[in-house]
């Protein structure tokens, strides 16, 4: 994996597919999601107020979780997000929609339990996989719930702007360039 350069220059030569390589921080490690995830993903899934504006708010029950999971492995770019002080799994996050001609990637499928919102936990995952990102692409989206309030006031701390609505997804959108000037991530 190339490294996270302070300057975010792109990498020479990316990896065969630079959307599941493992890397980490100070406070996590994000590690390509595997089959043998399935049960300490779920017991972190479990909290039905994770999920409560979710447009899937039944994720924490078993069989909407077990198709979350099994969309997650099939994608084969999605990670569990593991606290690195005790190594329990804390949640999951992925990039897909990876564009090659438009030089954008969508990062999303994202929860972490609800003893990490708001901490520098939450915020140091979204700084690296953003930074990663960036590495690679010149632009970031995110796809939002129209009623998840609290993952909309989260995607626009990293500085990225609503672009549109289709229904109930809200698109969001992070330049390479707007990420330079706002990566600090103010609280």
């Amino acid at each position: 994996m190339p490294a996270i350069s302070s300057d975010m220059n792109r990498a020479e030569t990316p990896p065969t597919s630079p959307w599941s390589v493992k890397m980490e921080n100070e406070y996590l490690l994000l590690r390509p999601l595997c089959q043998a995830d399935f049960d300490e993903l779920f017991q972190a899934a479990a909290d039905p107020l994770i999920w409560e504006q979710h447009p899937d708010s039944n994720r924490y029950q078993l069989e909407s979780f077990t198709k979350y999971f099994a969309g997650a492995v099939e994608s084969g770019t999605a990670y569990v997000i593991v606290n690195k002080s005790d190594n329990a799994i804390i949640g999951s996050t992925r990039y897909y929609d990876y564009n090659i001609e438009d030089s954008q990637v969508a990062i999303g499928y994202t929860f972490i339990i609800r003893k990490y919102w708001g901490t520098d936990y939450n915020k140091c995952l979204k700084r690296m996989m953003l930074n990663h990102a960036f590495d690679f692409v010149d632009n970031v989206i995110f796809h939002v719930g129209a009623g998840n309030i609290r993952s909309q006031k989260a995607i626009r701390k990293t500085g990225a702007e609503f672009e549109s609505q289709n229904g109930d997804k809200m698109l969001f959108k992070l330049s390479r360039q707007k990420w330079l000037l706002t990566c600090n991530l103010p609280e």
